[in-house]
């Protein structure tokens, strides 16, 4: 029957309890936010006044001290009543000072440790790296700090909004990252990058450029083009032989280059071994590096004449000074040297005309492998010429001043009896009268 008094109907089923969540629900966390909060004020505050008291303590003149007296806990009157009538400035320095004099969280070691790990070992590794490490290290930890207290002081100290102490105190902004630069791969890539480009396409590193180079330095260690350092010991000479021996010299000295240096060269490059390791695409770039080494050893050639020959016209080391021959002639009433003081100067300058105008016309390897006409660049530059003959030009003027200060006497003293002069005066006195001593 339904009115039968059971087990079920006597004992209700057991409740379980509920279950434990591990979640806080969104009131809860206001709440407890609300408190941390509330702590981390008290907290600041307290952290205040102990370092207010720390001040009042260091302030205060020994005698005035009680040792029997009990701890202070809070501020003396005579501490708070100064700091009631302290301006709005002079406050919030003294509580930023006390902020700032209170110690900061240390960063972590783990931190620095995961900092290093990152750079490559290859960068860790060398002379002074340690060092550079722990000063590196070191501005780390300045810079953490120096954070750390900009943070705490926003946090806990609110700056017055006072024209004048924004005058006084101007905050650095906060560092922002570099905007335009690209970080994403080292400079390492593109150095190695860049160095086996150079490795592959800078000819000049081929062994048969150093046979090349050995063959230009062995053939014009001490050969010159013109060579006129002993044309002081053949006596004077004229200007016409004097630009025959340089036109015969530079001549003979191209000869000589072209059946010695230049044949040497030829059957360098006649043999396969010669272009070992350059690729098909790469023949262009390489004969034109062959021509600019070249042209460069010829250049240095008649560049080193050029100047050796400028140095024998030295007023001050007259020891290799060519002589000249020259005539003081007489010819239509005038006296004047022979050749002209012109002819002197534009026969010396020829000379560097000629040593300009030697080695022009050397083909290039590729053009005589192949019977093409390109030729060398082997002119000489402008700039050598133009001082080679504009001191040259200096350097006569000072030589000839002996040969015009004799010239100049000679007319002085002589120059009345070619020029008419005496004849004049020779008729002037027969026509006139005079008396027999006179004449006499």
């Amino acid at each position: 029957p339904s009115n039968k008094r059971t087990l079920r109907t006597l004992f209700r089923p057991a409740a379980l309890p509920p279950p434990v969540l591990s979640e806080t629900s969104p009131s809860q966390r206001k709440l407890l936010a609300y408190h941390r909060g509330k702590e981390q004020q008290e907290m600041i505050n307290q952290l205040l006044i102990d370092r207010a008291l720390e001040v009042y303590y260091i302030t205060m003149d020994e005698t005035d001290q009680d040792e029997t007296a009990p701890p202070v806990t809070e501020l003396p009157s005579s501490v708070r009543k100064p700091l009631k009538i302290l301006s709005f400035q002079e406050d919030y320095f003294f509580l930023k000072k006390c902020l700032q004099s209170n110690p900061v969280v240390p960063i972590q070691q783990q931190w620095l440790r995961s900092m290093l790990a990152m750079v490559p070992q290859s960068l860790m590794e060398g002379r002074d790296r340690q060092l550079l490490t722990e000063d590196l290290l070191k501005e780390i930890v300045r810079d953490y700090e120096k954070s750390m207290q900009r943070s705490v002081l926003r946090r806990a100290l609110i700056k017055p909004d006072i024209e004048e102490l924004n005058k006084m105190e101007e905050e650095a902004p906060l560092p922002s990252l570099p905007l335009g630069l690209d970080f994403s791969s080292t400079w390492h890539n593109s150095y190695i990058t860049a160095k086996n480009q150079i490795i592959s396409t800078l000819h000049i590193l081929h062994p048969t450029m150093k046979t090349l180079l050995d063959f230009g330095c062995t053939a014009f260690f001490n050969f010159l083009v013109v060579d006129f350092s002993s044309c002081r010991l053949k006596g004077p000479v004229d200007c016409k032989s004097f630009k025959t021996d340089a036109s015969l010299s530079c001549s003979k000295a191209e000869d000589e280059i072209m059946s010695t240096w230049h044949q040497r060269v030829i059957s360098l490059f006649t043999q396969s071994e010669a272009l070992d390791g350059v690729k098909l695409d790469q023949l262009e770039s390489f004969y034109n590096c062959v021509a600019v080494l070249m042209s460069n050893q010829l250049k240095e050639l008649l560049q080193r004449t050029t100047e050796v020959f400028v140095k024998l016209f030295d007023p001050e080391d007259r020891s290799h000074l060519p002589l000249f021959k020259m005539d003081l002639t007489f010819d239509e009433n005038r006296m004047e040297f022979y050749p002209s003081l012109q002819y002197l100067e534009e026969a010396i300058l020829f000379a560097v005309d000629c040593i300009g105008q030697t080695l022009q016309n050397v083909q290039t390897i590729r053009a005589w492998l192949l019977g093409g006409t390109a030729t060398l660049d082997a002119e000489l530059p402008a700039h050598t010429v133009q001082w080679a003959k504009s001191t040259l030009k200096k350097c006569i003027r000072d030589n000839l001043e002996g040969p015009n200060e004799h010239f100049k006497g000679y007319v002085k003293s002589y120059g009345w009896l070619v020029d008419g002069t005496a004849e004049e005066r020779i008729n002037r006195f027969v026509a006139e009268q005079h008396s027999f001593d006179e004449y006499t």
